[in-house]
């Protein structure tokens, strides 16, 4: 896969993927816009060019207050998403070129009180869905807010999802769905108790949309 070919939907306002982005902008601004003041610490799992963060965080008024770590593994991703802070003047954005999968790629910056899954659910196995959310309090301060992505072709597991969010201490803020019915978004409070980052430990099996290893 180019995932920088793939990134070429986001320049074309009917697809899916503009549409989702639409919709997880609007919840990355709510969430800063609720959040007290001071410091704000964010953090972008498999995070492409940017996009979600780094576009909001360009105009925003909380601009000054937010240190981000971006993880991505695909390098002429990393080089995008790079020049995209730098040109924004986003000196508090760090874009590590790692894997997102591994716990490791987040020593340093965790907890966090901004978390992106964008991207990753619908990638991976429903088990791993599940897994993933489960090491989310490694990552996430108290109340934490997680925004998340999820297609709902069938089987639509997004119910399960929240189900699973809501089992690990997670208090739902948000659900929408795009236009087409086939993205949703989902932001999420955590309302539970943060654990200490294990290092060494994956997350989950990044596989690809079309993998069929997928079963959900």
């Amino acid at each position: 896969m180019d995932w920088r070919a793939w990134h070429d939907a986001y320049e074309e306002p009917d697809s899916g993927l503009a549409q989702r982005l639409v919709l997880v902008q609007q919840q990355v601004r709510a969430a800063l816009d609720r959040m007290p003041p001071g410091s704000v610490k964010a953090l972008s799992v498999c995070a492409g060019q940017g996009h979600d963060l780094i576009g909001v965080l360009a105009e925003h008024e909380r601009r000054g207050d937010v240190s981000a770590r971006l993880v991505e593994l695909d390098e002429d991703n990393v080089f995008v998403a790079r020049r995209a802070a730098r040109e924004a003047e986003l000196d508090g954005v760090e874009v590590l070129a790692g894997d997102a999968s591994l716990t490791d790629a987040y020593t340093g910056a965790v907890p966090a009180d901004l978390v992106l899954v964008c991207g990753v659910f619908g990638n991976t196995s429903a088990p791993d869905i599940q897994h993933t959310i489960a090491g989310l309090p490694q990552l996430c301060a108290k109340d934490a807010t997680v925004i998340w992505t999820r297609h709902r072709l069938p089987p639509d597991i997004t119910p399960t999802i929240r189900h699973w969010f809501a089992e690990r201490g997670f208090e739902e803020l948000a659900f929408e769905v795009d236009q087409s019915g086939r993205f949703a978004v989902g932001a999420q409070r955590f309302i539970g108790a943060p654990a200490t980052l294990r290092e060494g430990e994956r997350l989950f099996n990044f596989v690809g949309f079309w993998s069929k290893e997928l079963d959900g």
